[in-house]
């Protein structure tokens, strides 16, 4: 299985592709942006224009072996219709990147066994990947997502004021993201769901203060909460199925 299509060639999806270039890979990746093609090309991702929300047809772009789903779309008839092409293509496995979003704040440690918010559509989109029996899927629930340009110093600018300062920080690096999906390849793990977090959980006002002073900003402003709600997503399921260690596990170092 040395042929691999992203959906997605974006933040996460660019570097993955790349990643997987050096490993040896095939790599086809996806844009809706034509502006973006001469880019990705010239990094060797044969790339492909593919918006699931349009009625069109992308099996080229599906004839690989594994297909990574790194898209921030919530259409949900589009990924019903991505399904049905996906059947008719060469695809063997999917994973699809999903988000601890799913989970409620319910002031507790959530797992993968915990309930999640049953109308959330993410949810509705993992339920169409994982009840597929034409190929195997395992899905990643990211916690909240930084690294390279994407630095919390700059989320809550101009004043905008940060609610909740007493809850809990659910971060993870885009490294940690990327060697989390080679790990699942190579250790050929699939039809699992997965939350994937730091292990470190800061309170949210010591993390932003500690992002802001990192790129000497104003110090943030943070709202007055009477009722606090939090969660502290858990990632020992994957650190136990792939004996992973995380690469940025100190949110409080700078970043």
């Amino acid at each position: 299985m040395n042929k691999i299509s992203i959906l997605g060639c974006g933040w996460l999806g660019k570097p993955l592709a790349v990643s997987f270039l050096e490993d040896g890979y095939t790599v086809k990746g996806s844009t809706t942006s034509e502006s973006k093609i001469d880019d990705l090309e010239s990094l060797d991702i044969e790339t492909y224009l593919v918006d699931i929300s349009e009625n069109e047809e992308f099996d080229l772009f599906l004839e690989s072996d594994i297909l990574i789903v790194a898209i921030t779309s919530k259409d949900i008839d589009g990924f019903e219709k991505l399904i049905s092409q996906i059947q008719e293509s060469p695809i063997q496995k999917v994973i699809f990147i999903s988000s601890t979003s799913v989970y409620p704040r319910i002031n507790k440690v959530m797992t993968e066994e915990d309930d999640i918010i049953a109308n959330h559509p993410l949810v509705a989109i993992e339920n169409l990947f994982s009840e597929n029996k034409f190929f195997e899927t395992t899905i990643i629930r990211f916690a909240g997502l930084f690294g390279g340009e994407r630095h919390p110093a700059n989320w809550f600018k101009n004043g905008k004021v940060i609610p909740q300062p007493d809850g809990f920080v659910n971060m993870i690096h885009r490294e940690d993201c990327i060697e989390i999906i080679h790990e699942i390849i190579n250790q050929n793990c699939w039809n699992e769901i997965f939350n994937a977090c730091t292990n470190h959980h800061p309170k949210r006002r010591d993390f932003y203060i500690n992002a802001r002073e990192s790129k000497g900003f104003e110090l943030p402003i943070f709202k007055n909460e009477n009722k606090y709600e939090w969660k502290i997503i858990s990632s020992k399921k994957i650190q136990k199925f792939l004996d992973y260690t995380f690469i940025y596990d100190d949110l409080l170092k700078p970043l």
